[in-house]
């Protein structure tokens, strides 16, 4: 291999990386603009997770809404240990400050 077909090899990395580096700088800068007219408009959402609460390291409670009903799941252990459906009379007749204080974390003891 002589210095000529060396110094090319090295030139056309150093392209290459370039291209790359500039790709990734018209794509940080432009990027969100292109991908968002590029991308089909969807439809509103059905599946949202409305809150999450953790009970313990392996089981926490979800709050899911699909369609507008709403069912709070159990999950643990890698699946779904129980589904009930939630009614927005029970969300309705719970007391502002029970779901406030729900939604707040505790603060922490300074020892």
């Amino acid at each position: 291999m002589d210095f000529a077909s060396f110094a090319r090899a090295v030139f056309a990395l150093a392209i290459t990386v370039g291209l790359i580096g500039l790709a990734a700088v018209a794509m940080r800068r432009f990027g969100p603009d292109v991908m968002s007219r590029l991308a089909p408009h969807r439809a509103e959402r059905r599946l949202a997770v409305v809150e999450t609460l953790v009970l313990d390291p392996s089981r926490r409670l979800v709050l899911v809404s699909c369609d507008g009903d709403e069912k709070l799941l159990l999950l643990g252990e890698g699946q779904v240990l129980t589904s009930q459906p939630v009614s927005p009379a029970a969300v309705a007749a719970t007391p502002t400050s029970v779901r406030r204080k729900a939604s707040k974390p505790k603060p922490k003891a300074d020892a």
